[in-house]
């Protein structure tokens, strides 16, 4: 539960006060200046040998390692992978980009790439991300996250999406067809109910965790996506979240908790332990994080979170990677990255592991097409966003956020507060 517990449930207010120290630090650069990788650079950068450092989060040790081990197998540049611990990585990178000692590559959770490349953290590769002949397959979230005026600065490093799971064994003792997906918000709902009327010791028709910025917005925000509507406004500085679909999404998070079908503790649950019902077979049915489907002992189906009316989407999480600030070895960065994006990188060690891969044009790869959910979850990836939002952190995530604030109100207290609640999350995006 580590790895859950530090995705999901990072110290906020640690991360907060870091994010404060790094734009301290950085106050003597020109916010929204970056700096350029080598128009010059090789197509495929270029493989002489050299020694590259690249950080990245310990969230993602497994995949970092094994893209690093393939990579150094392959190539005259070696990769030397520092892994850190998620809750020290924001302080780490503060304090390296004020002192210039940033890595050649290093990994940033996506949610903070904005703040990171507003701050001039990453150097601009926009030429040679618009030379990949497959760039309108790589995913958008990942490269608009990284995006500022017009200018590209990451690539996505790996995906971490967020998918409606079921339990099959409980589908079907409920009465319930446990190959069909749940279609609609409603027909989540009552699926999450038929379980919960199973009366089993320790069943629970869903989960989540309502104390946990983190996890909402992680498992909520799609159902607004998958039904025509938007979460933030395009500059990130105004909340979108009073709309009819995320009413909708209260409406029916409040009646499923109102009714009991929410596993007992989802209301203190800050991140540690949300997904442990569901892996321990005792949760029937709930948004789940893609990245833990192998782990599961049971048979589990999977599909996109559906809408209000239907439709499908994702949250699109995960880390975007970038060439430094302070590298001063952009061309043998770039042949890492633009091998990242390779098909022997997506699909001969990321989807070999299980992965999702971050280029549509992939989905179908030959270890996805073992197993049809594999498929469905790269498909899904296409479908899915990354809201880009400066203050997004002390917005959402952070504890006593006024999303919490939201989320809380409108469906433990039933309270009629959205609207207003809704304006304090507008207040911090615009601060």
């Amino acid at each position: 539960m580590t790895r859950i517990r530090h995705r999901f449930a990072l110290r906020a207010a640690t991360a907060v006060v870091a994010i404060g120290a790094l734009a301290g630090t950085l106050a003597g650069c020109a916010a929204g200046s970056t700096p350029s990788a080598p128009a010059d650079i090789p197509a495929a950068g270029t493989d002489d040998g050299s020694t590259l450092t690249l950080w990245t989060r310990a969230p993602l040790e497994r995949q970092a390692k094994l893209l690093v081990e393939a990579y150094n197998a392959s190539h005259q540049n070696k990769v030397d992978l520092t892994v850190v611990p998620n809750d020290d990585y924001v302080a780490k990178v503060g304090a390296a980009a004020g002192s210039g000692g940033l890595p050649d590559l290093f990994a940033a959770d996506i949610v903070y790439v904005p703040n990171w490349v507003q701050q001039g953290l990453f150097q601009d590769i926009t030429a040679q991300v618009d030379g990949l002949s497959y760039k309108s397959s790589i995913n958008k979230g990942h490269l608009s996250a990284g995006t500022m005026d017009g200018k590209e600065h990451v690539l996505p490093f790996v995906l971490d999406l967020s998918m409606l799971m079921w339990n099959k064994e409980l589908f079907k003792e409920a009465g319930l067809d446990p190959e069909k997906a749940p279609g609609t918000l409603a027909e989540f709902a009552a699926a999450a109910k038929a379980v919960q009327g199973l009366n089993k010791p320790g069943v629970s028709g869903t989960s989540t965790g309502l104390n946990c910025g983190g996890c909402l917005v992680f498992t909520w925000f799609p159902s607004v996506w998958a039904s025509g509507q938007q979460v933030l406004s395009d500059d990130g500085t105004s909340s979108l979240l009073a709309g009819d679909a995320a009413k909708d999404v209260y409406a029916t998070w409040k009646d499923l908790y109102s009714s009991g079908a929410v596993a007992p503790g989802s209301a203190d649950e800050t991140g540690a332990t949300w997904v442990a019902g569901f892996q321990e077979g005792k949760v029937g049915v709930m948004p789940f994080p893609a990245t833990l489907l192998s782990g599961l002992s049971f048979d589990a189906g999977v599909a996109g979170i559906p809408g209000v009316k239907g439709g499908a989407s994702t949250f699109v999480g995960g880390d975007g990677i970038g060439v430094s600030k302070d590298s001063k070895k952009a061309a043998q960065a770039w042949n890492f990255l633009s091998w990242l994006m390779s098909e022997d990188a997506q699909v001969g060690v990321l989807a070999k592991d299980g992965n999702a891969v971050s280029r549509s044009d992939l989905a179908e790869n030959q270890y996805a097409s073992k197993d049809p959910r594999l498929v469905t979850i790269n498909k899904v990836a296409g479908q899915g966003e990354t809201p880009v939002a400066l203050n997004f952190q002390q917005a959402f995530n952070a504890p006593g956020s006024p999303w919490l604030s939201l989320v809380r109100n409108a469906v433990i207290q039933g309270t009629s507060s959205v609207d207003a609640d809704n304006d304090a999350i507008t207040s911090v995006l615009g601060q």
